[in-house]
């Protein structure tokens, strides 16, 4: 069993050379993906040792035990210990996409129910928020359009790891999941007669990128610049300090308005541009996206749902995989765990089921 991780093992000391020499340190973009290999191949090891030492440590307690009946449940515990470890290692030894180590963009979108989306979109903001400071990731808020009673229009923002996580950890790795359309069925502030309403909201969730990752020729680029403008359309800014990007090639389009400065509103765009033709890149390489991936519904219609939020009955449904809870308000405050490691699994047990299917 686990054979495969005798080539890791030589890859992981090949790594842990080349990351010490000098010539390292001159080129950024290798050292960091080599950095990124290294840590993931550190995790499969530090597992498949664990794995190893649980192996001989249930050998001997099942060899006592046979002597003497009291270490019938130290064997028993280690036997329970060696069958999580072999999960975990096969879960970390299944292909992953190369993007998967990446950190993530998450843009939002009110969908159908005016202002009542607006306020939804706001508390998926503020539950993606949350969950990222128990995950102690950074949240950066690239670009962001308040509605008139506080809601969100539309936000963009960049969550990213502090340390280079394991497998399957980075912020993309997990919030890739996220996207789709999220319905919410609730009394909207504005209902005077405490009829439920159903509204949506758009989320989509892309690889960030970084300049090597994409190469963009400045002159497919139109660059225009405007005012930045808060609830109701007033001006916020007395220079045209907003910028627009729209990239020709593709037609993608990207504004961002929330900083004071032309340059900085540009860099925050070119961004979340990048991320967006990592994203559109990586799909058409792929034609065979996984579903995780196509489940990305970029129109926000409520009848392409991926998640359905009741308050009412304070319950969470997500309809891909059939998950149910009754949390609704400790998901919204950021306990989203639960639902991210069902989606996790399922997305694993299809991989799994891939590897050993015939070819």
């Amino acid at each position: 069993m686990f054979e495969a991780v005798e080539g890791l093992i030589e890859e992981h000391a090949r790594l842990e050379h080349q990351l010490v020499q000098p010539d390292m340190f001159s080129d950024l973009a290798r050292s960091r993906r080599l950095n990124r290999r290294y840590a993931a191949l550190t995790a499969v090891l530090r597992a498949y040792r664990e794995w190893q030492a649980t192996l001989d440590d249930l050998g001997a307690a099942r060899e006592l035990a046979s002597e003497d009946p009291s270490f019938a449940a130290e064997a028993d515990s280690l036997d329970e210990r060696r069958l999580q470890l072999e999960e975990r290692l096969r879960h970390l030894l299944v292909p992953r996409d190369e993007i998967d180590s990446k950190d993530a963009i998450v843009e939002i979108k009110a969908g159908e129910g005016g202002e009542e989306s607006a306020l939804f979109a706001g508390d998926l903001l503020r539950m993606y928020g949350r969950y990222a400071e128990r995950r102690a990731w950074q949240v950066e808020v690239l670009d962001e359009t308040i509605s008139d009673l506080g809601g969100i229009k539309s936000a963009t923002v960049a969550v990213k790891a502090k340390a280079t996580p394991d497998p399957g950890e980075a912020p993309f790795a997990l919030l890739k999941f996220e996207g789709g359309v999220h319905r919410v069925q609730r009394v909207p502030v504005t209902e005077s007669q405490g009829r439920i309403h159903t509204s949506a909201a758009g989320v989509l969730v892309m690889p960030e990128a970084e300049p090597v990752d994409v190469s963009i020729d400045e002159n497919d680029l139109r660059i225009d610049v405007f005012r930045s403008s808060g609830p109701g359309g007033q001006s916020v800014n007395t220079t045209d300090s907003a910028v627009r990007i729209t990239h020709l090639p593709t037609g993608i389009v990207v504004s961002c308005q929330n900083e004071k400065s032309q340059l900085q509103n540009r860099d925050q765009a070119m961004r979340v541009l990048r991320s967006r033709m990592l994203q559109l890149a990586q799909d058409r390489a792929d034609a065979e996206a996984s579903d995780a991936r196509r489940s990305q519904v970029r129109t926000v219609d409520r009848s392409e749902r991926i998640r359905t939020y009741n308050f009412p009955e304070n319950r969470i449904t997500d309809h891909r995989v059939g998950y149910k809870s009754h949390n609704l308000d400790q998901i919204l405050d950021g306990d989203l765990q639960a639902v991210i490691d069902a989606l996790v699994a399922a997305d694993l047990a299809e991989r799994l089921a891939a590897l050993e299917s015939p070819a």
